[in-house]
């Protein structure tokens, strides 16, 4: 059994940025195990532009952002093993992994930092009714085809879902030659960043229906149509609003699930909002030795913040190899319901903490407080928050010093 300092599962972004931290912390024993045959993850197929602008203060494309972490790794020698699936981790950071060159083997890890991404939700989650014929994609499946096979999946296009991806394809789509007759999105606000309903649908004409779902797909062989109707206040489709358009082809963007069927077979404790694990401040997870960060550990809307946060665990795996001490303390932290969620989700150590945090919908005119019992310990006012973009605010030490659990609160005005 081979013995490593510390392994990171997946080699894109929050990986290779895991990795590089931790190498300039100190660990050079060290190895990235990636599944496919490169470094970049799905940075690879996001050949349009608006990444690195945080990171680097330059607009980069999604592989030009893998590059520049692809250069250090290779600069600093980290090794990595492509084309290697991870089969299994135990609590005790064995990790079992198979490859061709090598077969099946085990390696006897430290730490381990878990960054396997996320993926999509396919449309057997979604009980649409109708046949199950060719021109049904999820929208990461048809941005592969077109930005790294140069296939195009249909001329005439229905997207369902108006996340970030749909909505970036909706824009290929139509430069690429296809006319997206329209975006459905069920929920009363979109999913995306708002540079991107500017930019990818309006810039083009494209229509954006609210409160609108896919109840039927047409067609046998082929995608034929889809008949879309608006949602009621309980999200059921009104019937009178039924209405069919003519299409080849359904992409569907419905939602990322983090990718932790390996976390499972580590018995790591996952948050039922996230999906991710439950993590404190440095993205240690319960089980001590095991880190997660980017998309395995919650959906992200920018790749800047997966490297922002990829940092903290290399960081913490090297501190954690290093037996590092630090002053102690033991806070939960909870939400009010209009903030869906918070990570971390506990706070282990006294020392300035980014706590990130989404909301369930689009609120005007709200403030922010964290609260230790009634008293208030940090407040702060923002003209609109929204589901589609992650919010985070910074606590001093000060602010739960003594507190034994944190709330977290959303006041609408």
């Amino acid at each position: 059994m081979k013995q490593i300092d510390l392994v990171i599962i997946g080699g894109g972004p929050a990986g290779m940025s895991a990795a590089v931290a931790a190498f300039d912390s100190g660990i050079t024993n060290l190895l990235i195990l990636e599944r496919d045959a490169h470094l970049g993850g799905i940075l690879q197929q996001c050949i349009h532009n608006g990444f690195g602008l945080h990171r680097f203060g330059e607009e980069l494309t999604g592989p030009e952002y893998a590059w520049k972490y692809e250069k250090l790794v290779h600069e600093k020698n980290i090794p990595f093993m492509l084309n290697t699936m991870v089969l299994d981790i135990t609590p005790d950071k064995v990790i079992t992994a198979t490859n061709v060159e090598e077969g099946i083997f085990q390696i006897q890890a430290k730490a381990v930092i878990l960054a396997m991404g996320c993926r999509e939700r396919a449309k057997g989650a979604l009980n649409i009714a109708g046949t199950r014929p060719a021109g049904i994609y999820s929208a990461g499946t048809a941005q592969k085809y077109v930005n790294l096979k140069g296939y195009m999946p249909g001329k005439n296009v229905v997207i369902l879902g108006s996340g970030d991806i749909g909505l970036i394809m909706a824009r290929r789509m139509t430069l690429e030659g296809a006319k997206v007759h329209a975006v459905c999105e069920l929920m009363p606000y979109s999913g995306g960043l708002a540079r991107n309903i500017e930019q990818c649908l309006n810039d083009f004409g494209i229509p954006l229906r609210l409160s609108h779902t896919v109840v039927e797909v047409h067609g046998r062989e082929r995608v034929e149509g889809v008949t879309i109707a608006k949602v009621d206040e309980n999200r059921r489709p009104i019937a009178e609003t039924r209405e069919f358009i003519p299409c080849d082809t359904l992409l569907l963007s419905v939602g990322l699930l983090p990718e932790n069927e390996l976390s499972k077979t580590a018995t790591v404790p996952l948050d039922r909002i996230t999906g991710g694990a439950v993590v404190d401040q440095d993205r240690q997870t319960e089980i001590p030795g095991i880190f997660a960060c980017g998309n395995v550990l919650h959906v992200h809307d920018l790749v800047d913040f997966v490297s922002e946060e990829a940092e903290i665990a290399g960081k913490s795996a090297a501190a954690y190899i290093n037996a590092e001490e630090f002053d102690s303390v033991d806070v939960a932290l909870h939400t009010d319901g209009k903030i869906r969620y918070t990570v971390p989700q506990r706070i282990t150590q006294k020392k300035n903490v980014t706590v990130f945090f989404r909301v369930a919908d689009v609120y005007r005119k709200v403030t922010i407080k964290v609260k230790d019992g009634d008293k208030i310990v940090f407040s702060k006012k923002k003209a609109k928050v929204a589901p589609g973009e992650m919010e985070s605010i910074t606590l001093k030490p000060e602010a739960f010093e003594g507190a034994k659990e944190l709330n977290f609160e959303l006041e609408v005005q």
